[in-house]
């Protein structure tokens, strides 16, 4: 008996009269009953702005939103709170790095180098910043097997990389990049270094500052906590050289017609109201996660991979997108004579949810020739007996196309 499971409601659904086998967690992940707790106490009992009254549910509100913070603060290593930029997403956490630390420092045929796995988020925001700077998008390639070529990767790095942005675990492949050692590198070129946390967090710890990265990103709906929710970590020295990208309330400390005074990190770069329900659901979430054992976790995990890769393989005609060894549990292949989303609908009628498609991730599609993919990403409250259910689903969807 998985002895998480019963913390995760939805999991007790059924969708077209079968038991849900929800293996869509890269996408978005779901929800303890703890994080739903937190968030219907929020409205239910303190619901306020934060930072902008002195009544008592807005000191509470505020006192619950702050506390959130440390808590982000303290599970990924941050040196203190202040290092805490909170987003809508990944996605806004590096744009927010494009438009306020990078282009300041970006000239005409400056390079930018990414890799061939990057989500569109880690991909685009730079695109439209070498466009509108004249600087290069270089782009480090791929194994077949999904690996990166990190001896391509460090030969790229040249006098003339401003930035480097690399994805911790890609969310098509599984893969899980060496950051350390890609850190290594760029700080030994005086190059800083983004990193793409989305896929690493809801798998592993992470510790910011032992792996050495200059940025570090995360979205909190695919760490079990609610939508709408991201963080941006930097060393605050480097968060106080940026200058803000959004501007409006809360982000001041003084406001004239003339000038205005800007709040400190990560103040700063906080501008409206933010999504405080989202992100004390996001700090519940953290407190659940920091109470499990993650070797536990690991364990599990990569067994269900194992299993669902050799259910894989028995089913035959499976093309494997991505077969590192290094990896988390995500699995993206292909079928013989059959579409992705043709296999997707079949699979949604017996109950079971897995991604269709590019997954964000078009120039990967194209590294490796093909359109779409079907994506199984597993997490801890799945099953052995789900996997096993998923792949005899799959057989009986290549009976039928």
């Amino acid at each position: 008996m998985n002895s998480w499971r019963p913390d995760f409601p939805i999991l007790k659904r059924t969708v077209n009269g079968k038991p849900l086998i929800y293996f869509d967690n890269a996408n978005t992940a779901q929800k303890p009953q703890v994080v739903i707790d937190a968030v219907d106490q929020f409205y239910c009992q303190h619901n306020a702005n934060v930072a902008r009254a002195v009544h008592l549910l807005s000191e509470e509100a505020t006192a619950m939103y702050e506390r959130a913070r440390e808590r982000i603060a303290s599970w990924i290593g941050a040196a203190a709170p202040r290092e805490i930029v909170l987003t809508s997403g990944t996605t806004m956490a590096i744009n927010l790095v494009a438009h306020s630390f990078l282009r300041p420092r970006l000239r005409e045929g400056d390079e930018i180098l990414i890799t061939a796995m990057e989500h569109h988020a880690n991909i685009v925001p730079w695109q439209l910043l070498c466009a509108a700077t004249g600087a290069k998008l270089v782009v480090a390639p791929i194994f077949d097997d999904g690996t990166l070529d990190i001896d391509a990767l460090e030969d790229l790095i040249s006098p003339r990389t401003k930035l480097v942005a690399v994805t911790h675990v890609s969310n098509v492949l599984g893969t899980i990049n060496p950051i350390a050692r890609i850190a290594q590198e760029t700080r030994a070129r005086g190059v800083p270094l983004l990193v793409d946390g989305s896929q690493a967090l809801p798998h592993f710890k992470v510790d910011v500052q032992a792996l050495g990265c200059d940025f570090y990103c995360f979205t909190g709906h695919k760490l079990f906590a609610p939508t709408g929710t991201g963080v941006l970590w930097a060393r605050y020295e480097t968060l106080d050289s940026m200058s803000p990208w959004i501007g409006g309330g809360e982000m001041i400390d003084a406001v004239s017609f003339e000038r205005t005074i800007y709040a400190p990190p990560p103040r700063r770069f906080e501008a409206g109201t933010p999504n405080i329900a989202g992100f004390i659901g996001l700090g519940a979430a953290i407190e659940y996660l920091a109470a499990q054992d993650f070797q536990a976790i690991h364990t599990l995990e990569q067994a269900l991979l194992a299993q669902l890769l050799e259910g894989l393989r028995g089913l035959g005609g499976v093309r494997f997108i991505g077969q590192s060894k290094e990896r988390v549990s995500v699995v993206s292949f292909t079928l013989d004579g059959a579409h992705a989303t043709d296999v997707a609908m079949l699979l949604d009628l017996a109950g079971i949810a897995v991604r269709s498609g590019q997954h964000c991730a078009h120039p990967l599609m194209q590294r490796f020739g093909i359109h779409a993919t079907l994506r199984a990403s597993l997490a801890f409250y799945n099953t052995p007996e789900e996997v096993a259910g998923f792949v005899a689903a799959l057989a009986q969807c290549r009976a039928m196309l």
